[in-house]
């Protein structure tokens, strides 16, 4: 094959030369990502060039078009003079010389000369626009050795060479394929299906076939927020706090707020170099009988305080809490309403004062303790975000009456000994839980969340170590955590079972679990 030389040619005569038409081909499978199967009917565009196809019964779609050849009279425009005017817009004055794959050009006017090259399967690989008048080697950044095709256009006027990496140069006609036609750039393949989240798939190539698939929509929240929500913040943010105390502890400060004409007490431990501005998430803790509120804040490490608030504030390694611990009256949590209106004056007080994410505000508690908390979580929905307990208990603690219950659902771990003879173990796992799994059903086709009590937790069945059951029929934004071990009554649980020979309650995996599970909302 010699070399073919073309010399100063009117670009007008150069487009009987590129007879290729362009062209593309999308196709692939739309599946349900959740169990592979095929969705149908699904409406499949692309979206730049406003094209769209419908999968069949199996999944599949195909989108193909050819684009008009500029030298085919029946996809052109007659001019007055019996001319065919290429679609693509009106001749545009200049020349191309080609010799020796150097391409020679000179362009007057404000268009480009483009430069397309593709591969003898179609593919586009490489793509300038030239400027003004110069010189470009159509070698120059190809790496692989073969035949290839130049596409070159000023205006509407295009010339095609065929030509291959070790010089030899020809004019095409591109016989039995068409080149591929480049994606615009931008340019997304879009899936919508009913009851599916709609798809968008950036698209480089319009010669491609796809493996799609669809999530399901999720049902629209009646209430709650989504996992991993952005804050919420409180009226405190951006604020100076207005709240004084009356007294400073080691590890905090002592708060007192009237409620229905009676004192109550609490205190709060703010993270060093509080900010006003960030929203913090807050933990309050809630104590047992015979323990105070600032047990939590300063207390010698003991088997019930191996750190303030039931080990959580160590964990807290990037100063994201505001912790709190509530005082009940004599002890002991026995005022019902009157309690539970403290608990929120309290907390509005903390959010009013102080930067807090509302949509993260965790409440904790063990023994008497862990009653409040499970009496809370059922009355405080809609403030509360997650509760963890230890050593649960539904019986001698007041409850909202059941018609004013809200039946809302919530978050909650609960870690308690099989041998556990104060708060017995049987009842918990009879009565308390299966209570709050009635409301934490997934959400339905309205988003009402269903009864999830019928499942059954795994449990643990020896003399050592510890199980805990995450429940799979749970609407995932409120998760049920249920942790055994073979211990009694005690918190701070350990996989050596009751104290004795061998018990350490410095061992505890409690508090990395409990913070695990606060951690992921």
């Amino acid at each position: 094959m010699r070399n073919s030389v073309f010399r100063a040619a009117p670009i007008a005569l150069a487009t009987a030369l590129c007879t290729s038409a362009f062209a593309y081909t999308v196709q692939g499978t739309v599946t349900n990502k959740a169990d592979g199967k095929a969705v149908a009917d699904a409406s499949v565009s692309l979206v730049k060039e406003g094209k769209t196809a419908k999968t069949d019964k199996d999944g599949k779609f195909t989108i193909h078009e050819d684009e008009a050849s500029p030298t085919n009279p029946s996809q052109g425009n007659e001019n007055p003079n019996g001319a065919t005017e290429a679609v693509h817009g009106a001749y545009t004055p200049g020349f191309i010389n080609i010799s020796k794959g150097i391409l020679s050009y000179s362009q007057s006017s404000t268009n480009p000369v483009q430069v397309k090259i593709f591969d003898m399967m179609g593919n586009q690989v490489m793509s300038k626009s030239l400027q003004g008048a110069g010189q470009l080697d159509l070698r120059n950044g190809i790496s692989a050795q073969g035949a290839y095709i130049a596409k070159v256009r000023v205006g509407s006027a295009t010339q095609c060479i065929k030509f291959t990496t070790n010089g030899h140069y020809s004019s095409t006609q591109a016989t039995n394929s068409a080149l591929m036609k480049a994606a615009t750039p931008g340019e997304t393949l879009q899936v919508i299906a009913s009851g599916f989240d709609t798809l968008n798939v950036p698209l480089t190539s319009l010669d491609t076939t796809l493996a799609l698939q669809l999530t399901a929509s999720a049902p629209a929240f009646k209430f709650g927020y989504a996992l991993g929500n952005e804050p919420t913040p409180s009226k405190g943010c951006g604020t100076n706090t207005t709240l004084k105390t009356d007294r400073k502890v080691e590890n905090g400060e002592h708060h007192v707020v009237n409620v229905n004409g009676t004192n109550r007490e609490y205190f709060i431990t703010l993270p060093q170099n509080y900010d006003n501005n960030k929203k913090y998430k807050l933990l309050i803790a809630l104590h047992c009988y015979g323990s105070s509120a600032e047990d939590f804040v300063h207390h010698a490490a003991d088997y019930d305080h191996p750190t303030p608030y039931y080990g959580q504030q160590v964990l807290d390694k990037n100063g994201d809490y505001i912790f709190a611990s509530a005082q009940a009256i004599n002890g002991l949590w026995s005022q019902g309403q009157a309690d539970h209106d403290f608990f929120g004056k309290m907390l509005t007080t903390i959010e009013d004062n102080y930067c807090i994410d509302t949509s993260r505000v965790f409440i904790t508690g063990f023994s008497y303790g862990a009653m409040f908390s499970y009496s809370l979580m059922q009355d405080y929905q809609d403030r509360v975000r997650a509760a963890a307990t230890y050593a649960v208990a539904d019986f001698n603690i007041w409850l909202p009456e059941e018609q004013n219950q809200k039946n809302l659902p919530v978050a909650w771990m609960n870690v308690h000994g099989k041998n556990d003879g104060r708060c017995d173990y049987s009842r918990a796992v009879s009565s308390a839980l299966p209570r709050v799994l009635k409301r934490n059903g997934k959400a339905d086709a309205n988003g009402n969340f269903t009864d999830a009590s019928a499942e059954k937790p795994t449990e643990n069945q020896g003399n050592t170590g510890h199980v805990c059951y995450d429940f799979k029929t749970v609407d995932e934004r409120f998760p049920v955590k249920w942790c055994t071990w073979p211990g009694d009554h005690q918190w701070t649980a350990h996989d050596e079972g009751n104290m004795g020979v061998g018990w350490n309650w410095e061992q505890t995996w409690v508090p990395e679990e409990v913070h695990k599970f606060f951690e992921q909302f």
